[in-house]
């Protein structure tokens, strides 16, 4: 339960402007009424510092980040950055988890009107650009992560660049039947994903076959799960000819992939994407982005659209780098590097 100021004075009988003297160290308080007051602040999680600088500065003090998957690795090296920006200043963090089987927008819209936060964070959360334009009409700083709108300060990485890296390895080590594990072709970094697999094939005077294309049969968070990507494998290794290597569209499917080919005593070369902190426990080469210095740039960004909102609008847009690791070996080959790893 979220207490205000209000349930404070009330749990201890003093009214709101005392509460707020108490706060503040300012004006005549008795000591005892001094001690009640924070007792209860305590009690109900309050830090007055931090409240003190709102009633002074008309703010709530509170970012909010908004994403539509609390579990998921990828967020939580997100909002690792996040936090330890905020860190730095007053503003407490407030998670909000948005339901996938709702309409984002009116969650979104709801959320916003509530007039809870200072400012917003939104991570993975894929709108048209027409309701990202409509949010403007709430004169709310916002910063976006993982997706693109002209009208917001933001953070993404070169989706199609790090699968055209990723793939084109693969066919340079001679790998000529390359398949891919995607996600729900709905989501925005799927679809740039599956543009740099599809382009690198061309360039590489190979024929892009949408058959090759595998996905899971659960939506459940837009299929980018260990079980999404072990269902996708398993179909995978059972299509006739069996594909000779895979790019993967997240770690974590990868993971779930990696199962299915030890259950099946199999392995082909396989390269993902993200670079989670497990990948290099085991050996998965993948394509990094720079999760936590995405949460501290975006951060920051909102930070600064907060203290001057006419300012102008940035995005930075991260290149992806390529990590080679065990996974994406030919069968056969000896590894030079053991678990380590190098960069393309």
């Amino acid at each position: 339960m979220n207490h205000t100021i209000y349930d404070i004075a009330k749990a201890a009988n003093v009214s709101i402007a005392t509460v707020s003297r108490v706060f503040n160290e300012s004006g005549s308080v008795r000591e005892a009424t001094k001690k009640r007051v924070m007792k209860i602040a305590d009690e109900m999680g309050y830090h007055p510092q931090v409240f003190a600088q709102a009633l002074a500065s008309k703010r709530k003090n509170i970012i909010a980040v908004v994403v539509p998957i609390m579990s998921n690795y990828f967020f939580m090296e997100i909002l690792a950055g996040v936090q330890d920006k905020l860190l730095e200043t007053g503003y407490e963090l407030n998670i909000i988890n948005i339901q996938s089987t709702q309409d984002q927008f009116e969650q979104i819209e709801h959320l916003i009107r509530r007039q809870r936060a200072d400012g917003y964070i939104f991570i993975s959360i894929h709108l048209p650009q027409s309701k990202w334009q409509e949010l403007d009409r709430y004169h709310v700083p916002m910063s976006i992560i993982d997706d693109y709108s002209p009208a917001h300060d933001g953070v993404s990485v070169n989706n199609q660049k790090g699968a055209y890296k990723a793939t084109s390895y693969l066919i340079e080590q001679g790998c000529r039947n390359v398949a891919m594990i995607s996600a729900l072709e709905s989501s925005t970094p799927i679809i740039e994903r599956v543009d740099g697999y599809r382009k690198a094939l061309i360039d590489h005077g190979l024929p892009f076959r949408p058959e090759l294309i595998f996905t899971g049969d659960i939506s459940y968070r837009d299929g980018f799960t260990e079980k999404g990507g072990f269902e996708a494998m398993e179909k995978l290794l059972s299509f006739d000819p069996q594909p000779d290597a895979c790019f993967c569209a997240s770690d974590v499917q990868a993971i779930g992939a990696l199962k299915s080919m030890t259950q099946r005593n199999c392995r082909i070369p396989i390269i993902s994407y993200d670079n989670l902190a497990v990948s290099e426990y085991i050996g998965l080469s993948t394509v990094r982005q720079p999760m936590y210095e995405m949460g501290a740039e975006s951060t920051r960004y909102l930070l600064r659209r907060i203290d001057d909102p006419d300012i102008e609008i940035e995005h930075t847009t991260y290149e992806p780098e390529l990590i080679i690791r065990r996974s994406s070996e030919i069968p056969g080959e000896q590894s030079i590097n053991g678990i380590g790893s190098s960069s393309v």
